[in-house]
């Protein structure tokens, strides 16, 4: 069985170009006292151009593979220097209050409704009043309006190092009644033909919009914005991603007995 801590590096390969969010997660810190946290930091593909811009961050990831990575991109004498801890995003305590907080990368949505409550509940300790917490996540209309399956097909090839190896990625899917896994398959590809093959999996929650607002009134939190994409469009049923932007208001509200 291959080292699978050379997942954090084809993760990182394969996502790095992606950045059509960036712009959003910069103009949302600035505008929020350039200083933020994020959940589920993982390679650092939106922490470390938010800490380039001078945003003081902070990120937690459970992952110590994805965060020994992390640790090692981070340019030297990068000020603020970030903040990095191994934390699980329902249970952690930094001892620190942010004015923003943000889950990019479709973290949230891997969450089942009991850990997004928890989540929640550290997330309000973590906010200065009046702080805004944002996610994004796929499309909750999307996910079931896929088909039910999509076996491993070639997503992607291009040169992953100096050797002449090439990285191609594959992907498919599983949807059931209550979860949409997606599956990566990362295959190097030798100059004498031979590959080795890594997979990667993400379970992410058939959650609805409804679900997500009903969280974050539970959790004492206003809905501000709903948008369907990073140039903030509203966010309708054709719509790829759900970005949710709240605003901590309140204690969470407590049933009668």
């Amino acid at each position: 069985m291959p080292d699978s801590t050379i997942l954090p590096a084809l993760y990182h390969a394969h996502h790095i170009s992606y950045n059509e969010d960036l712009l959003f997660w910069l103009e949302l810190a600035a505008q929020n006292g350039k200083q933020a946290l994020e959940l589920g930091c993982g390679t650092g593909r939106v922490l470390l151009p938010l800490a380039q811009s001078g945003i003081a961050i902070t990120g937690i990831d459970n992952d110590p593979d994805m965060l020994a990575f992390l640790r090692q991109s981070l340019p030297e004498g990068l000020q603020p220097a970030p903040r990095i801890e191994a934390a699980d995003m329902t249970a952690f305590d930094l001892g620190q209050r942010f004015p923003l907080v943000i889950s990019p990368c479709n973290t949230w949505s891997t969450l089942s409704a009991e850990a997004r409550a928890a989540a929640l509940g550290c997330i309000a300790r973590h906010l200065l009043p009046g702080g805004v917490f944002a996610f994004s996540v796929p499309g909750p209309h999307l996910l079931l309006d896929l088909p039910a399956r999509s076996d491993l097909k070639a997503e992607e090839a291009f040169p992953y190092s100096l050797s002449g190896e090439m990285l191609q990625v594959s992907s498919g899917w599983r949807r059931g009644k209550k979860h949409f896994t997606v599956t990566w398959q990362y295959e190097l590809l030798q100059p004498d033909g031979a590959a080795q093959r890594f997979i990667a999996k993400a379970q992410h929650c058939l959650a609805s919009v409804e679900d997500y607002q009903e969280d974050a009134r539970a959790a004492g939190f206003t809905v501000s914005a709903l948008y369907g994409d990073f140039e903030q469009s509203p966010y309708d049923e054709e719509s790829d991603t759900l970005i949710m932007v709240l605003i901590f208001q309140a204690k969470p509200e407590k049933s009668t007995p």
